[in-house]
């Protein structure tokens, strides 16, 4: 202890000027929106380089299991390319090496240039959702926040607010952008909220996350007069222009009644396997920017800006 107090009386000149310097930095990030956006792009493509690093290592020691995950695919994909008349054999083949572990199947029949992502045939060249493929490479599950980190960025055109699906389902949003990386907000966030529905009977509800099971999530605002069963469908419902219509988000796992709300409280197992996600899609929208400015000049704050 007196060795303690010997070393910070000596060095309490620098003690003192690097607490200071803490202090003013403080003070300017959060006084000086400016400042507190460089700062923190910055942060994100510093810690999208180590990131990005760490996940080399990670996928070189892996590449067994990669490869495995390879060939399983390319059977059931040459399975479904198989031709078996003139027309199809004449269709175009669309790649999906960069879709190899989520397995995002290609729609031989009659849909070649499409790819099922949650359920939901997605055009690769839809000029409404234009989709951009990107690799995982950071991703927590035990925080109340959780977020995710892409490789892709300003260069490839992503843009905060952009949805992101996996082949099984809904993922996040978009919420910091930097010329290589993205940060996502997770599904599994204690602010994120997606506009979905029942597919059965087309009720409109709401997706949150209470932040504890990574595996299941709160559908709130379903009447109470609505009939339910386990096994429903959950999509969303393309209200917000983020996702597009109809992709999946999970299915009904259980519900009650609370004897003080005129809603179902409802359970829904999610699809997304969060502590699985390799490979993703960040989908674009022609629409949004369009109809968060009108938003703006009618009074009304846009749904999502602050998730």
């Amino acid at each position: 202890m007196r060795n303690l107090f010997t070393f910070l009386f000596r060095y309490r000149g620098a003690l003192v000027f690097v607490l200071l310097e803490v202090i003013s930095v403080f003070l300017l990030l959060r006084n000086s929106s400016y400042q507190r956006a460089a700062f923190f792009n910055s942060a994100n493509e510093y810690t999208g380089q180590m990131l990005a690093l760490r996940t080399q290592v990670y996928d070189y020691f892996r590449l067994l299991d990669v490869n495995r995950a390879l060939v399983a695919e390319n059977a059931d994909l040459r399975e479904q390319l198989y031709p078996t008349t003139l027309s199809r054999r004449e269709a175009p083949v669309l790649p999906v090496s960069q879709d190899s572990i989520t397995q995002a199947r290609l729609q031989a029949k009659g849909r070649p240039d499409s790819l099922l992502l949650g359920m939901r045939n997605l055009p690769v060249a839809d000029p409404e959702y234009p989709l951009t493929p990107a690799r995982v490479i950071s991703n927590t599950l035990q925080r109340v926040d959780n977020y995710l980190t892409l490789n892709v960025g300003n260069r490839e055109g992503i843009k905060p607010g952009m949805g992101v699906i996996a082949a099984s389902g809904v993922v996040g949003r978009v919420k910091v952008v930097s010329e290589h990386y993205a940060t996502v907000t997770s599904l599994l966030h204690s602010k994120t909220t997606i506009s979905a529905k029942i597919l059965r009977d087309g009720t409109f509800g709401s997706i949150k996350w209470l932040g504890d099971d990574p595996k299941h999530a709160l559908l709130d605002y379903i009447p109470r007069q609505n009939k339910l069963m386990r096994g429903d469908t959950i999509v969303t419902s393309g209200y917000n222009a983020v996702f597009p219509e109809g992709v999946m988000i999970g299915t009904i796992d259980g519900f009650r009644q609370e004897p003080d709300k005129n809603f179902w409280t409802v359970q829904v197992r999610l699809a997304t396997d969060f502590s699985n996600l390799t490979y993703v899609y960040v989908v674009g929208s022609r629409s949004q920017a369009e109809r968060d400015t009108l938003a703006v000049h009618a009074g009304i704050k846009p749904e999502g800006a602050t998730r």
